[in-house]
Order: C-alpha cells, then structure tokens, then sequence
C-alpha cells in the first residue's frame, strides 16, 4: 500500500506547470498564517482545518496534491486530504523547541502542487506551568563578616524556572527574622534576582550563625514553588575584600573547542593577609547549563570546559564568578563567553517535485522543486544553490530557501540527448561545506536538423578515355537526428547549363551516394563539368542540403606533337640559307611544334636525330633553336639536311619528325639560283631571263666598286685600329643595310628567318631582293660613310 502511496504522489508531482509555478511565486510573498496549540498536547489533536484558507473544497486536496513541508527532515505537523484538517505529529515540548525564546513560533509552508502554489503558516507553541522553580543548591551559604553596616545587601543564589511568560519565576520570600528582609532586583535579562538586606548588626558572639527559608515562587494557575535553606555564617572582622582585575571578560570559544579546554583566567587580589587574603573562585548566579559546561579551579581562577560546547544550541554564556577571602568578604566579576559558530553542518537538500524527459526545442519546462537547509549561522548558514557550467538549465529562487529548476528554451538532442545534473548546495562557511544532488534529463528527438555534407564543394577526378559505369566518388553526408530523422537519400539534381547532358554522364546512388561516369570522357571535348547533389532525410517534413560536385577530366597522351615550322606540306621548301662565315652558335632557325594534349604530355623536346655533318649543327632540347655548333670550313658540304625529332613526356611518348634543308653560301649577297635539278620554270618565265642576266650583271659590277671603295677608305682605319677595330665589329651587319623588317641584329649576332639570300626566279612576280652580305666590320664602316653621303644608294638594291 505504501508503494502504491509513493507511486501516485510521483505521478501527481509530474503535472506541475510554469504557469502555475509563477502564481504560486507570487501568492507566497503574502503575509503567513498563524495557529497556535498549547505544548503537551497529545499526538494527532486538531490544530485547524485550512479549507477556507486555501480556498479550495475538500474534493479539490487530492487532486492538487496538498503537504505540508517545513525545514528540517522532522514534521511536527500532518494534513489529512480527506477533510482538510491540520493535525499534530506528536506532543510537543516548548521547552526542548525554542528554550527561553518566547513567542515559540515554527514556521511552515502548505505546498499545492497542481498547479505549484505556496502558503506560508506559523504554529505557535503556548507555554502551560508544566515546570516548578527549582533551586541548583539546596543550601545557600553566606559568610557575612559582623562588621558589615546594616543597610548592606547580599546577593543571594536565583531558582530556575524553564517556563516563561506569567508561568515563568515571578517572586521570592524569606522566612520572619530579625536580621534581614528580602529585596527583589530585575537584572537586565529580565529576571529577578533575590537579595538579603541586613537591618540589624549582626553579632558573632550573641549568634554565630542565622538559619533563613528562602521560597521562590511562579506565576501559574496553582502556583509553583521552591524552597532553599540560607546559612549565614557570622565571621570575625575583614576589612578588605577581594578585588579582581578587571570587572568584565569577553572572550570566543570555538564550539568544537575539545573538553578540558580553557576558556578564561580571573584573578583577583586581597591586601589582607593570612586568611583574611586567601581567595576562593567560585560561580555565582550559575545555571544549570552553565554548570555542566564549566569549571573554575577554586585557587588559580582558571575557567575550563567539561563538556563541548553547540553554537546550534547555545550562543553566549553569561559567568559570573565571585572571589571570596579567608574573612568572607567577596568580590565578582562577570565573563562574558561568546560561542564562536564553525560550518560543522553540511546544507540540507529536499526534493519535491522531479521531470526526467523532456522534448527538445521546447519552451522552459519546470524540472524539479526542491528546497534546501543549513543549521549553522551567519555565513554557516548561509547557502549558494549551483549548477555545473555550460548546462542549459536555470536555478530560481522561490519562497523561504525553495528553488525551481527550470530549462532554458530550445534543447538539442543533437548536442546532448542527456544531461546529468548536480545540484551544488555550498555554505558560505569556512571551509565551505556542500551537499550534492544528481539528476538524470533525458532530450526526446524531433526533426530539427538537414543532412550535412561532409565537405561543401567535391572535386573528382577521372582519366580520359575511362570504361563506362567506373566509379569516380562518393558524397557523404550526415544527419544529427536519430531514427528515421537521420536516414539519407541521394539525387542529382538538374544542371544550371542546359546544353550539359548530365543525365548521359553521371549517375549517384541514391543509398550510398557513390558517382559513376557512364561513357567515356574525353579531356580534349570537356574537360571539367559542375553539378549539385540533394541530400534529403525521412522526417516529417523532410529536411535536405546540397553540395556541388565539380569532376576534372585528367589528359592522356592520346595526340602526338605536331610541327607548325618548318612547314612540310610544300612541294619544294626553300632550305635555309647559312653564310660560311657564321660563328659557332649562330641561330640558323627554330622548329615550331605544338601538342593537343596538357600538362606533361604537351611538354615538348628537340633533338637532332640525322645530319649530313653531325658535328656542324645542335638543336635546344627545349627551345627547338638549330645552330651552328662550330666554325664553317670549305670541305662542308654546300648542301645539308638536317632531320629532328620532337617528342612530348607523355606515358608513352608520342613523336613527330621533321626534315630542315640548309645551303651553305658565301655572302648573303650572292643570289640564290635554283639548282639544275629544281622543277622546271613556270610558264612565261622565259621573257624574264635576258632581264635577270643583264641586272646580275649590273649588280656584280656595282658590287666589285663598292668592295673596292670600302677596301680603299678602311686600310688606313684598319691600320690605327688593328685588332680594336676587328673586336669592337663583330661579326653582325652594320646598322642601316636594308630595312628594318630584314633585319634582326641581337645579342647572339644572329638573324630572323625574314633576313634570306635568295632571288625567287621563278616567281610569277618578278619580284628581286639583294641583301646585305656579312662582311668585316671595318668594310661596314666604310659602308655606313658612304651612306651617309647617298642615302639612297642601298635603297637601289630592292626594286621590282
């Protein structure tokens, strides 16, 4: 049964709402309740029916879910959700509760749980005469020195009563005697403290000794009483009392302070001496706490513990302490200890209500109210409720040290599907005591999350020339959710190019997001090509994500070179025209090839596979420039061929050849005839011949007169010079020969393929062109003044 109790108050502790939680904040700031009981009254007595105060009908108590909390671990109080009723737990004793603290009042909250509301009440324990005056000693004695004046007051020992209030100690009387009367003081804790007033001298040798009945009396309906018996011993004459040094002492004792402790040394000082000046400490005034918790050493003064002391319980002791000489007279001092508080109790936690699952992404949702306690003090007591870092969920104070957890709003199970909360409840104390409490939350899924592609862009990459269905990649993508919110699907979605037919070159699947080319692909048609893909879950509704894919088409050496220059589709190629007197090195012409392919399979190389003289030519491996590769001598061949291979770095490498034709002439201003072997002439080129005969005439006569002034005005030149002049000239033509598109004077000493010795007989043009010959610098010197004297003497050498 009692399980079946403890199952249908978690089940109702479940319903508990935000919006109730604020009402109930709010209805608990208003002023509490009081009731009241007389102490003793038996277990299970009625207290009050707090129907009307809460408002609610009898019907209503169980579904809210109506208790009563109070702080501690002990209920003193019950309610009955039958009727309503408030009943006691058990008998209460005013006393043991609150002590000397008056009005006894134990607070209380009525708790509502659905939805949460709070009420504040108050029990009041009224005090009945349940306690008589009680005397610590039963024999009080004074020693009163027969010198004293009357007039003279005594203070004698106080009865103790536990009650308060009119049931406290109220009065005090003294039997009939002829020596002294009874005087009433309040001291200033609002007791009243008895002392005997001498009328009449006393007389040690007509009576040592006076017997008194001291009567204390209480304020309840009878009266309660206590009787103590009062020796007043008569002594000889003292005239001085004990003096203690200093009239009051404060001092702080820590409450674990171990037993046998001191706590305070009194001293004080006689100037009789002999008896008169031996002192005695004892207590005065002592209560029975007081009494078992301290002891004075009768002859040093020292005040120690016997037994420890509890802040919780007692705070300050009030001691006073009278010294007392061998001639009676006395003195008194008052020590003031104060019970310093240590955090010697851990805080209290008390979990009322509690929620273990919760979706995400909703609004704040109350998790657990609980309330906490400490019964240190100060900052003992004082307690600090935490929560571990970077957790999605609020602490807030509610009413009388309660507490609400909440969660913040918008979850991800994603992040964390469950949390594991501490609550940390830490004293300010020093050393700061903690107590901890666990909860476990769990996230429920919902479909918040898209796929999510590993990376956003994708680069493929795929030989040409590849078989068709050849997997090129996969995409991945992933999905935070869990279930059916996490599973994929796959799709190609339309291409932004219309003219691209991804359908016929790309397909994916829809399961595993693997990519296959379907045809082969070729580098040279399309080398790259973009496309995106979705990624779609299977959550209600349906969330997806895209990626784009972009595939490179890699080159395979599938093109072999091909040679641009020199040209050799021509029936008959001009040869390339190479003066004798050219130097090693001299640039006789560059072979021109280009490769349809990429990367290394169009890097291209030169090399000079034949030659009519191997030594005479090399070719650049990389530039494919042929020069010459030594000096000219009469015994080379006029005629060379030159055969030269180019080949690309492919795997493997593809190649072409090509065939270079060189003639080898004197000067470049020789004409170049063709040789009897050549085809034979164009038609009509016969009416041209005795013309070409008489200008070749004419040129080799104009040419010999130039040689001969040129030699005739340099010999002298050359004689100063010597071999300056021949090194500052070079071998390169003199500047001003011919026009500047024949002309290509670098640093090499070299010519363009533009600047040729040949005379074109058979053109249908009859188009001439003489250049200039290579010739010693100083015979270009002497070139250059006679140009200058007749510019237009070189510019005879091009007509048509």
């Amino acid at each position: 049964m009692e399980a079946g109790e403890r199952k249908e108050r978690f089940l109702k502790q479940r319903q508990v709402l935000i919006f109730f939680v604020l009402l109930g904040i709010s209805r608990a700031g208003s002023e509490p309740r009081r009731y009241s009981v007389a102490e003793e009254t038996e277990s299970g007595s009625f207290v009050a029916n707090l129907l009307k105060d809460l408002g609610l009908e009898v019907s209503d108590l169980a579904a809210r879910g109506a208790q009563v909390v109070s702080k501690g671990k002990k209920m003193h109080l019950h309610f009955d959700r039958q009727t309503g009723d408030l009943l006691l737990n058990e008998k209460l004793d005013r006393e043991e509760l609150c002590g000397p603290t008056e009005p006894c009042v134990l607070p209380f909250q009525i708790l509502l749980e659905n939805p949460l509301q709070f009420f504040q009440a108050e029990l009041q324990i009224r005090d009945i005469n349940d306690h008589s005056p009680v005397f610590l000693d039963k024999e009080i004695i004074l020693k009163i020195p027969e010198s004293i004046a009357p007039g003279t007051a005594f203070l004698i020992e106080r009865a103790q009563d536990l009650d308060v209030g009119s049931n406290s100690l109220q009065s005090y009387t003294v039997s009939p005697n002829s020596h002294f009367h009874l005087k009433l003081q309040d001291s200033s804790d609002g007791t009243i403290l008895p002392q005997l007033v001498l009328d009449k001298a006393l007389d040690r040798e007509e009576q040592p000794e006076v017997r008194l009945t001291l009567t204390a009396l209480d304020g309840g309906t009878p009266p309660r009483s206590a009787t103590a018996l009062i020796r007043v011993e008569v002594l000889d004459v003292n005239d001085n009392a004990p003096a203690f040094a200093k009239l009051h002492y404060e001092v702080q004792v820590l409450e674990n302070s171990p037993i046998g402790s001191q706590v305070a040394i009194v001293s004080a000082r006689d100037s009789d001496a002999g008896l008169y000046g031996e002192i005695s400490y004892v207590f005065s005034q002592a209560s029975e706490d007081i009494r078992k918790t301290f002891r004075i050493n009768e002859k040093s003064g020292e005040l120690l513990l016997t037994q420890e002391l509890d802040f919780e319980s007692i705070q300050t002791y009030t001691l006073n302490i009278q010294a007392t000489d061998g001639g009676g007279l006395s003195g008194s001092c008052v020590v003031f200890v104060q019970v310093v508080d240590l955090n010697d109790n851990p805080p209290e936690l008390i979990m009322s209500t509690l929620v273990n699952e919760i979706p995400e992404n909703s609004k704040e949702t109350v998790i657990a109210v609980f309330s906490v306690s400490d019964p240190d003090s100060g900052d003992n007591g004082r307690m600090v409720c935490s929560l571990q870092e970077d957790l999605p969920f609020t602490l807030t104070p509610s009413v009388e040290n309660f507490y609400t957890l909440v969660s913040e709003s918008g979850l991800d199970r994603e992040s964390q599907a469950e949390y594991n909360i501490t609550i940390t409840v830490t004293d300010l104390g020093t050393p700061r005591r903690h107590t901890q409490h666990n909860l476990t939350v769990r996230v429920a899924d919902v479909n918040d999350n898209a796929p999510a592609f590993s990376q956003p862009a994708y680069t493929l990459r795929v030989r040409e020339n590849n078989s068709p269905a050849l997997h090129i990649g996969t995409v991945r993508a992933t999905d935070a959710d869990a279930g059916a919110n996490a599973q994929l699907t796959y799709s190609l979605l339309p291409p932004s190019d219309p003219h691209l037919p991804l359908a016929s070159l790309v397909a994916i699947n829809p399961d595993t997001g693997q990519l296959f080319a379907l045809r082969a692909l070729d580098y040279e048609a399309l080398r790259a090509f973009d496309f995106q893909v979705r990624a779609a879950d299977r959550g209600a509704p349906a969330l997806s994500s895209q990626a784009r894919v972009r595939v490179l088409v890699a080159d395979a050496n599938d093109h072999a070179p091909v040679v641009l220059y020199p040209p050799q589709n021509a029936s008959a190629p001009c040869p390339e025209l190479l003066p004798r007197a050219a130097e090693p090195g001299y640039l006789l012409a560059k072979v021109v090839a280009v490769d349809g392919d990429a990367g290394q399979n169009a890097w291209l190389s030169y090399r000079l596979l034949q030659a009519t003289e191997p030594g005479l030519f090399g070719v650049g491996a990389h530039s494919g420039e042929v020069r010459t590769a030594r000096p000219l001598s009469e015994r080379d061949a006029p005629r060379q061929r030159l055969l030269l291979l180019v080949r690309d770095h492919g795997e493997p490498p593809l190649s072409a050849s090509v065939a270079l034709h060189v003639l080898l002439v004197d000067g470049f201003s020789q004409p170049y005839l063709p040789p009897p072997e050549a085809p034979g002439r164009a038609p009509g080129a016969g009416a041209d011949e005795p013309l070409t005969v008489s200008l070749v005439g004419a040129l080799a006569c104009v040419s010999a007169l130039l040689v001969g002034s040129l030699l005739a005005l340099g010999a002298g030149r050359l004689c100063r010079r010597g071999g300056a002049a021949s090194a500052g000239g070079g071998s390169g033509p003199a500047e001003g020969g011919v026009a500047g598109q024949l002309l290509d004077v670098g640093g090499t000493g070299t010519l363009a393929h533009g600047y040729r010795y040949e005379v074109c007989l058979a053109g249908s043009s009859g188009t001439f062109k003489f250049l200039k010959p290579v010739i010693p610098s100083s015979l270009a010197q002497g070139e250059e003044r006679v140009s200058e004297e007749n510019p237009n003497f070189r510019n005879s050498f091009e007509f048509s």
